[in-house]
């Protein structure tokens, strides 16, 4: 409550945070590179790779982090203890080592661990901002992205500045970062335009990357997530296969249950990441939703399937996207979405007293000169919740 009360947290963190999730983190980000594209530019983004992060924490540069934040007395006593004489052993094949002590590090699966690597990961934000790059976290995974005019001949040089200075700086706070497994994917201003450069750090080379596995969601670097999808439908096939193997054994309640945890949970997870993209790109989504529900009710691959989806009241894919975002509009609208969300849209105010006044309407933004606004999150957001009934 303190650390909120006095806004101390990193508003760029998104993990541990309450209406804060991957999907509000990876919306944050995509719709910056979409913006940027729209208005002719050119992106990087770069997903940083840590090494146990969580286990090399220090603590004497956690408990002085803590003091600059006006923690004191009692409060700082009271973590020191709580960060001092840990230990551990190892039990392996009915052995168990003698106890070591541990010097670093924050409890991982307790409650204030990941509070404090929030805290102890505070300070990177104003290193990165620097150079002029944008940022966002959740909890360890750290992307950052700025945007280009597609011929500006410093990208290279400023990418390289940047990423050593993070280096530096997660030396000086003994954390590991991996070059080895740190991504870089670059979007292009149009489709057509392509961007042949790597950067060299040290020993380390960082080439481009066609696509990239960004928090669970698989992004490509023309952002239209056909990757992604193709990813989700063959997981999703698998799981049905095994399902429908063990289908004659299961109940039709069991099957519904097992088929939600598999199938429908992928199908949801982050597909507000979807919206306004063609119907062609989703509808291999909208094919492993009607082959779940036939598994679910033990049809054959040819039984017409709404009647099946009306049962189990479950709405179609492109549906459960609009659901999805509309759901993200009401709580940017009343004020408990992350702030950075919440920006992106913009009440609309009536100049004169109408009868539709009541209802929270939002500007829509224009789409002059720029096809590519319609695939945006801010476009999206107030078009479809000014479509509503005003009785909603």
């Amino acid at each position: 409550m303190f650390l909120v009360q006095n806004n101390l947290l990193d508003s760029n963190q998104s993990g541990f945070k309450s209406s804060h999730s991957t999907e509000t983190a990876l919306l944050s980000v995509t719709e910056a590179l979409r913006l940027a594209r729209a208005a002719s530019k050119s992106s990087v983004l770069i997903l940083l790779d840590l090494s146990a992060a969580f286990d090399t924490v220090n603590h004497q540069i956690l408990l002085s982090t803590l003091r600059k934040m006006g923690i004191s007395g009692t409060a700082l006593q009271w973590f020191k203890s709580y960060l001092s004489d840990r230990s551990f052993m190892v039990s392996w094949r009915g052995e168990v080592s003698k106890s070591q002590q541990l010097a670093t590090g924050v409890p991982q699966g307790s409650v204030l661990g990941p509070l404090l690597f929030s805290i102890y990961m505070t300070s990177l934000g104003s290193v990165i901002q620097k150079h002029g790059f944008s940022y966002h976290c959740y909890a360890d995974d750290t992307q950052l992205y700025f945007s280009f005019q597609p011929d500006d001949p410093t990208v290279v040089a400023r990418i390289s500045a940047c990423l050593s200075d993070i280096s530096s700086w997660m030396n000086d706070h003994h954390l590991q970062l991996n070059l080895t497994k740190t991504e870089l994917l670059v979007v292009p201003a149009n489709p057509s335009f392509h961007h042949n450069f790597s950067i060299q750090l040290g020993s380390s080379t960082i080439t481009p990357s066609r696509t990239a596995r960004n928090l669970g969601v698989v992004m490509d670097h023309q952002l239209s997530f056909t990757d992604h999808i193709a990813t989700m439908t063959r997981s999703c096939r698998f799981a049905l296969y095994n399902i429908r193997k063990i289908r004659p054994f299961l109940s039709e309640q069991a099957t519904q249950l097992l088929v939600q945890a598999l199938v429908l949970f992928r199908l949801d997870y982050c597909n507000a990441l979807l919206a306004g993209l063609p119907a062609c790109t989703i509808k291999p989504l909208q094919l492993i939703q009607d082959a779940a529900a036939r598994v679910v009710f033990n049809e054959p691959k040819t039984a017409h399937v709404t009647p099946l989806l009306i049962k189990l009241n479950w709405l179609p894919v492109a549906a459960r996207i609009k659901f999805k975002v509309l759901m993200l509009a009401y709580k940017m609208t009343t004020g408990t979405a992350p702030t950075y969300l919440s920006s992106l849209v913009q009440s609309y105010a009536a100049s004169r007293s109408l009868r539709s006044a009541s209802k929270r309407r939002l500007v829509v933004p224009s789409q002059r000169g720029s096809k590519s606004l319609s695939q945006t999150f801010s476009w999206t957001v107030p078009s479809w919740w000014n479509d509503l009934p005003i009785s909603i």
